[in-house]
């Protein structure tokens, strides 16, 4: 069992609350998940010809700044960057090829969370509220987010087994189910060029449509193919640089709820984590249909 919640802000003057209205969504899904939690946040985008990775360490006293100054040396590329607790958020003017390079050279063991324009992924075992401070959640700015609580029935608590996954260019995914064909379709994608770094399912999830988006298709295209191409129940949160998707596989035994008003779209597990919004009273509030994709996006930059 696991809790799903995202956050797609259709008003432009709410970016800068971001943060502080989807703490309470994550924090109210601990009953669903208390192993490990994490979310992904779209915004502070980099210029053409820059690439922006979070990279997170297995601990917070990690020597980021020498790091950082190895990758100056080794590149000698324009580069900014901060450090959150056990993450760093680096933007560099280079190629993504070149940054993973170099990364895995002067520094194996440190894991690539994500990579894009946009994209940050933060998240670490613990309570969501543990999650939410250790990262500060509360104070961050955006135009979209999307989070999961894992709650660690069939495999060990890991760092590898907590959400979201990326496997694409600001491309991430939440996933509340059961693949059953994952083991084969992973096999399948890494012969495609798709990597992998644990034996999640929903990393293949996210590869899945990573792949299928690299050979030009939309991404309600890709979601389509992905309902006859994974075998299994799920409910699925998907964040792009654009957008946010919601997509529930056609028995849809995993609970799902939507609501909209002018300022944003919410999705949650369960209502309660929906309640603490603004206006949600007047909200149009309903179960997404089996099958059936929900899509919202901007124009793309």
């Amino acid at each position: 069992m696991c809790g799903i919640v995202g956050l797609y802000l259709k008003n432009p003057a709410l970016e800068s609350q971001l943060g502080a209205l989807f703490e309470p969504m994550l924090e109210a899904m601990t009953d669903r998940g208390p192993d490990s939690a994490g979310f992904a946040i779209y915004g502070d985008e980099v210029p053409d010809g820059w690439v922006k990775l979070t990279l997170q360490a297995t601990t917070e006293d990690y020597d980021f700044k020498a790091l950082v100054a190895a990758l100056e040396g080794t590149l000698g590329a324009a580069l900014d960057w901060f450090q959150n607790a056990s993450a760093i958020v680096l933007k560099i003017k280079a190629g993504e090829a070149t940054v993973r390079a170099a990364l895995a050279e002067l520094a194996p063991t440190i894991r690539i969370m994500s990579a894009g324009k946009s994209i940050e992924i933060l998240k670490g075992m613990g309570l969501p509220k543990e999650i939410s401070e250790r990262f500060g959640l509360k104070n961050m700015q955006g135009s979209h987010i999307i989070g999961h609580t894992r709650m660690a029935t069939e495999s060990a608590v890991t760092m590898e087994g907590s959400h979201p996954f990326s496997t694409g260019a600001d491309l991430c995914l939440v996933h509340n189910g059961s693949l059953s064909n994952h083991f084969r379709l992973r096999q399948e994608l890494r012969r495609e060029g798709i990597n992998f770094d644990t034996e999640n399912d929903t990393e293949v999830a996210a590869g899945y449509l990573a792949w299928r988006l690299q050979q030009g298709d939309s991404l309600k295209t890709a979601l389509d193919s992905s309902l006859e191409a994974l075998d299994g129940f799920f409910t699925f949160a998907i964040g792009t640089r654009n957008g946010f998707a919601v997509i529930r596989d056609p028995i849809a035994c995993k609970p799902a709820i939507l609501a909209e008003t002018d300022d944003y779209v919410a999705m949650a597990s369960e209502y309660q984590a929906l309640s603490s919004l603004p206006g949600i009273e007047n909200a149009k509030v309903w179960e997404p249909i089996p099958a059936t994709m929900y899509i919202w996006e901007r124009a793309p930059a």
